[in-house]
């Protein structure tokens, strides 16, 4: 490989100045940094998987990294240990630096002293054990519970909510404009990544009940014909004035339409066998866990095609589509 200097040039109105080397490297924020980064990233990731020692998903070992966030899934601590050890061993090649302080790591069992007595160290440095992570932008906990997530969206949600309060009780902008307001800055915060969920009636709840507060803000109190003192809004009244699909309507729309997407996806996409993936062991006893797929069935039965298989059914785009309108318009109490 042969390494030329660089040179350059400012240019301040009409003049130009002499010739000056760089000698620095690329900056945050330019163009090539992530695209070079990906490059290595990539390289250091492949010498991981070349263990082939990790969590096995439909013959397939899974190793998921998106930018910087890497995320190393194994059946048992020790299978963990040794691929976050190669890891750290590549990216040392390549001029790349695991930070020991940030990265965490988690144990996902049904028994909750499972792997308390182990720890994780490479590099003479220690990870710490942690119940819940944020893994772009998503908590996951060690029981696989959706609980902490809505907390999360929730409490993102009101803090949104707060900013914009004044907005909302302004009588100089219009009801529409306040829903718009709503719709566009405070919907997308708490529903992100709800396509994925799959809510109890607890969590249903919750979410309800958040809507009703802040559609209450925006349609403000209401007086009462017979005694003339103001009131607020019955859950009846206010859902005639809200036109808009409630916050329920609008998750098992989008769940419809993501469900659709993933079973169009062919073999060789992660998501897909995700999907068709079953775990393997036997599951304790009792009542099952509701899943996610359980709620697209329940979802599909409700608008008359719950004997029919879901998957096969949604490589028809155009019928998918129109049951996915059709969930958007069921009626949810």
């Amino acid at each position: 490989m042969c390494l030329t200097e660089i040179y350059s040039r400012v240019r301040v109105g009409k003049n130009l100045s002499d010739r000056f080397p760089i000698r620095n490297g690329l900056k945050q924020g330019d163009v090539l940094p992530p695209l070079l980064f990906n490059f290595v990233l990539e390289w250091a990731i492949r010498r991981v998987q070349v263990h082939q020692d990790g969590l096995k998903l439909n013959g397939t070992h899974q190793l998921l990294a998106y930018a910087d966030d890497v995320n190393v899934l194994g059946g048992s601590i020790r299978a963990v240990n040794e691929n976050a050890e190669a890891l750290v061993v590549a990216a040392k090649e390549i001029g790349l630096e695991v930070n020991a302080d940030k990265t965490k790591y988690m144990v996902m069992s049904r028994d909750q002293n499972a792997g308390r007595t182990h720890s994780m160290r490479t590099d003479n440095s220690s990870f710490e054990r942690v119940d819940e992570f944020k893994y772009l932008g998503t908590i996951l906990t060690n029981q696989n519970s959706i609980q902490e997530e809505i907390k999360s969206r929730l409490k993102s949600g009101n803090a949104c909510y707060h900013s914009v309060q004044n907005l909302l009780s302004s009588s100089l902008l219009s009801k529409n404009l306040k829903i718009k307001i709503y719709r566009t800055i405070i919907l997308p915060v708490v529903l992100y990544g709800c396509e994925t969920w799959s809510l109890t009636l607890r969590e249903e709840r919750r979410l309800k009940v958040f809507e009703n507060r802040v559609l209450r803000r925006i349609f403000g109190p209401k007086r009462d014909e017979v005694t003339g003192e103001w009131r607020k809004l019955h859950n009846e009244e206010r859902n005639n004035l809200y036109s808009s699909p409630n916050i329920l309507r609008v998750i098992k729309s989008r769940r419809m339409r993501w469900a659709g997407l993933v079973a169009r996806m062919g073999e060789e996409r992660v998501v897909y066998r995700v999907l068709v993936g079953k775990p393997e062991g036997r599951r304790p006893l009792g009542r099952p866990r509701r899943r996610w797929e359980d709620i697209i069935r329940m979802d599909l039965r409700k608008v008359g095609c719950g004997c029919v298989d879901w998957m096969e059914l949604a490589q028809d785009r155009d019928r998918w589509r129109a049951l996915v309108s059709a969930v958007m318009n069921l009626r949810v109490p």
